[in-house]
């Protein structure tokens, strides 16, 4: 089912300190891409929150927090998108939310970053690497970057869909979080 799609979500960077930019999430957007009997397929997470503390001149010192909202995947069919809450995909019953948080963050030059730490779904954490670019818009900042995750090690998709010839394991997160500048995020 496209639901695996939803399977990721994720990803952004750990807890802000006071100061940080807010997140604009009216321009923002995190997505997940599978591939369902071959054909990709892309969705949203309607909701999710993210705080980025970032400076390109010490990106060492940066660190990022996103938190999905697993009950807002969105493929476009309702049927599908109730069905993906169901403990066979994100029981979000009991596993509201897949959760990143940065243990470390650095430059690979170029203008590319990567930050690493777990992201957990459905009770299950494990360390991802996600790449990442930083744009500058006058005084606002574009974070984009994908990575992928699979979700059969996170228990999405169980019993009969489990099968990979159906729905992909690998499942591609992508994201583009807007900081818009003169908003400050709230402090910890």
């Amino acid at each position: 089912m496209r639901i695996c799609i939803a399977l990721f979500h994720l990803l952004a960077l750990s807890p802000v300190t006071a100061g940080a930019q807010a997140i604009d999430y009216a321009r923002s957007r995190v997505t997940v891409l599978s591939r369902q009997m071959g054909v990709p397929v892309e969705a949203p997470f309607r909701k999710f929150t993210a705080q980025v503390n970032f400076d390109p001149a010490k990106p060492q010192a940066g660190s990022a927090r996103v938190e999905i909202d697993l009950a807002s995947f969105d493929i476009g069919d309702q049927e599908i998108n109730d069905s993906v809450k169901d403990p066979n995909w994100f029981d979000t019953r009991r596993h509201p939310a897949a959760l990143f948080v940065s243990s470390s963050v650095r430059a690979l030059g170029e203008g590319r970053y990567e930050a690493r730490g777990p992201l957990s779904i459905k009770g299950k954490s494990l360390e991802v690497i996600a790449p990442f670019t930083v744009k500058s818009t006058g005084a606002d900042r574009i974070f984009e970057g994908v990575f992928p995750i699979r979700r059969l090690q996170y228990n999405i998709g169980d019993m009969h869909w489990r099968d990979t010839s159906v729905v992909a394991d690998e499942v591609k997160v992508r994201f583009r979080l807007y900081q818009a500048a003169g908003k400050q995020a709230p402090g910890k």
